[in-house]
């Protein structure tokens, strides 16, 4: 049977381990506080991260501008020449200035893009004959071809004017094209498609097919 040892802790090495045992739990405690403080930050920026995310998201979804019907005009004997397109904000749209917004057409041989021009406006109260409006780029001025005018079928409080087009709820209007400049004329079984984009939200999408004939001046298209 061994010996038992005992040693007897001379007065300068107590608690030595206590100590390095103490310098690690501080170390531990600070790193722990550091990557506590990197995880809270990465949080509050990944938060307002998809904050922003979702307002813009909602925004897209929410707002921008519904196409809902559309008109076109042909001579007697000719093919349509002019295009009327009702426009509206969607529910809970914020407003929508027309300066800021642009329209794609295209067919199977071209695509133009049209911005809005404040030389065709018109805000008339009743009108017996759209088509006779002068709203419609005559393609007798440079970009008439690339334009289109505005022509007002509802505007409660006053928001559109020709310099300052502010679409907002409960707007109708008509968005006015010259087809003859854009695509020398629209013929008959025709397949036409674009779209009327805002500065933010969802564009108005446009596409239609035309009869096979026209047997009367105003063809409703869509």
């Amino acid at each position: 049977m061994g010996k038992i040892v005992y040693e007897l802790l001379k007065k300068k090495d107590i608690a030595s381990i206590g100590v390095g045992g103490m310098i690690i739990f501080i170390a531990i405690v600070l790193i722990a506080g550091v990557a506590a403080s990197v995880f809270i930050q990465t949080s509050n920026t990944l938060e307002s991260q998809a904050s922003a995310t979702g307002m813009e998201t909602t925004i897209e979804v929410s707002a921008g501008i519904t196409v809902s019907r559309i008109d076109g005009y042909a001579a007697t004997g000719a093919d349509i020449s002019k295009l009327a397109i009702m426009v509206k904000t969607r529910a809970g749209s914020e407003e929508i200035d027309l300066n800021h917004a642009f329209m794609e057409l295209s067919n199977t041989n071209k695509k133009v893009v049209l911005n809005y021009t404040t030389s065709y406006y018109s805000k008339p109260n009743g009108l017996s004959n759209i088509f006779a409006a002068s709203v419609f780029p005559d393609n007798g001025g440079t970009g008439d071809a690339v334009q289109f005018g505005i022509l007002v079928l509802e505007d409660i409080d006053n928001s559109l004017s020709a310099t300052n087009p502010l679409m907002n709820r409960g707007d109708k209007l008509y968005l006015c094209i010259n087809a003859t400049g854009t695509f020398s004329d629209i013929a008959a079984n025709s397949v036409i498609q674009g779209m009327v984009v805002p500065e933010s939200g969802a564009p108005g999408l446009i596409k239609f097919k035309t009869p096979s004939s026209y047997f009367d001046n105003v063809i409703e298209l869509y």
